[in-house]
């Protein structure tokens, strides 16, 4: 069983709040947009860390994390990439991948949306834990929480962290 902290768009924001739930949490995983690369590397320095770079992310962050990220989690098959829609409305590139991989869950960010639904055509998962930094349109900061338990995703939480403006 791990446990799971998902969070997306932090766009060079950490803060006490996002640390605290990362030291709950078995594993790390970033859906893109990071930024400043101090953000990755206090995460990894707390618990093991997955990443994706997004579309703000420069070089260095491009060279440190890939596009694409197939991998297992226990029994499950993950998908995680930044920029990749939601069921009926998934890009190309994020369509035909889902379709040849097959994962049983597939995550991305970008939208700074909060969605969690089932593609019941695809068998998967979809989770985008909406933003968790300051900068952008969203208006409450939100990350996900889940536990991986054999081919079971269970316990999944939604994670405020106040509004976008204002810090907690």
């Amino acid at each position: 069983m791990k446990k799971i902290l998902l969070l997306s768009d932090t766009h060079s924001h950490l803060d006490e709040r996002i640390i605290t739930y990362a030291r709950q949490a078995d594993e790390i995983w970033h859906a893109g947009d990071i930024g400043n690369l101090d953000v990755t590397d206090t995460l990894n320095s707390i618990k093991p860390l997955r990443a994706v770079y997004g579309n703000i992310d420069d070089d260095k962050a491009r060279r440190s994390f890939p596009l694409d990220l197939f991998f297992y989690c226990e029994q499950v098959k993950v998908y995680m990439t930044h920029i990749g829609g939601y069921p009926g409305k998934y890009n190309a590139r994020t369509k035909q991948l889902i379709q040849a991989e097959k994962p049983q869950l597939f995550i991305c960010g970008h939208s700074h949306i909060l969605k969690v639904m089932y593609d019941k055509n695809n068998h998967v998962l979809h989770m985008n834990p909406g933003a968790c930094g300051t900068h952008g349109f969203h208006t409450v900061r939100t990350m996900l929480r889940f536990e991986i338990n054999g081919d079971k995703i269970e316990k999944l939480e939604v994670i405020e962290l106040g509004q976008r403006g204002k810090l907690k």
